[in-house]
């Protein structure tokens, strides 16, 4: 079943490559990282964000789709003035 889950999570990300995102991370430490990015790439078991941090220069980070499962990652895409949520809820 969770095979399934992040196979259609990673199915959904790759309609979204190029898509301007709102990255909400786990920090550990009930710390919250929030940036701005976009989504870049989508792997096998990863997917790529390349953040706008304010210096100008460009980083970019990878995170599981297992991430997004249990919610550790949140991802909200930028959709025409309005967000979206990529998350999985089963059906």
């Amino acid at each position: 079943m969770a095979r399934n889950a992040l196979h259609d999570i990673k199915r959904s990300l790759d309609g979204l490559i190029g898509e301007k995102v709102l990255l909400r991370a786990n920090g550990g430490r009930r710390k919250t990282i929030e940036r701005t990015g976009v989504l870049e790439e989508t792997y096998p078991s990863v997917f790529v964000v390349k953040l706008e941090p304010p210096d100008g220069s460009f980083k970019r980070v990878s995170y599981s789709y297992a991430d997004v499962l249990t919610e550790t990652v949140e991802l909200l895409v930028y959709k025409e003035g309005s967000n979206v949520r990529v998350n999985y809820t089963e059906v």
